[in-house]
């Protein structure tokens, strides 16, 4: 997907929630369940102005740096390797946090009859499948990817790290996915396997830079 093609489905997406946020203005109480513990029970509050327009101010901001940063990195040669792959994680982003959105409004008008967090882990398994492929595309840079100090020193590390990565984010999503079934425990599917995920590529990168340098 080209750059232009992005932006214009971008601006129309944000256009859409600032559209949709005056539309239920008049209808959302002064202050909005805005956060929900692990039990799915409102546990956080905010202002009706920013339960309404907080996602689409955090889109357009989104939206600004995605694509100033990869025009800053000074790998930024490497990103347009991948570009075409990473312009639909940035339309895939947005449409995550406005499902999220569209949740919490919903919620507010009244329609509580559902577990917030397993109404997310479909959204969230389908992002983090997207992801991993994504990682496997992905070349060295220093705003998109598996970024340690060990990645960033090498393309071989960078390389092996995103392969390993890819499949790791690819079944965490899968996982998510199945969690969605689960109820109360919805959760740990997600937890679990993302840190893990993580901190195992963490310290992958490590040992395979370290061989690479050993003498």
């Amino acid at each position: 997907m080209s750059t232009r093609l992005t932006i214009s489905i971008a601006i129309v997406l944000l256009a859409a929630f600032i559209v949709m946020g005056m539309a239920v203005w008049n209808v959302m109480p002064d202050q909005m369940a805005s956060h929900w513990n692990a039990s799915d029970q409102v546990n956080g509050y905010i202002s009706r102005f920013w339960g309404v327009f907080l996602v689409p101010v955090m889109a357009a901001g989104m939206l600004v740096l995605f694509f100033i940063l990869p025009q800053i990195d000074p790998l930024k040669a490497n990103i347009v390797k991948f570009r075409e792959a990473f312009n639909l994680f940035i339309l895939l982003i947005m449409l995550f946090f406005g499902y999220i959105w569209v949740l919490t409004l919903v919620w507010n008008l009244g329609y509580t009859n559902f577990r917030m967090s397993t109404a997310m882990l479909p959204a969230m398994g389908l992002l983090f499948i997207y992801i991993g492929w994504m990682l496997r595309k992905a070349k060295r840079n220093f705003f998109i990817g598996i970024r340690t100090p060990w990645t960033l020193s090498s393309d071989k590390v960078w390389d092996k790290t995103h392969q390993l990565g890819s499949i790791l984010f690819m079944i965490s999503g899968v996982l998510a996915l199945i969690g969605s079934l689960f109820g109360s425990n919805a959760i740990w599917f997600v937890m679990v396997p993302l840190l893990g995920s993580t901190m195992f590529l963490v310290v992958y990168s490590y040992v395979l830079y370290q061989r690479e340098t050993k003498p």
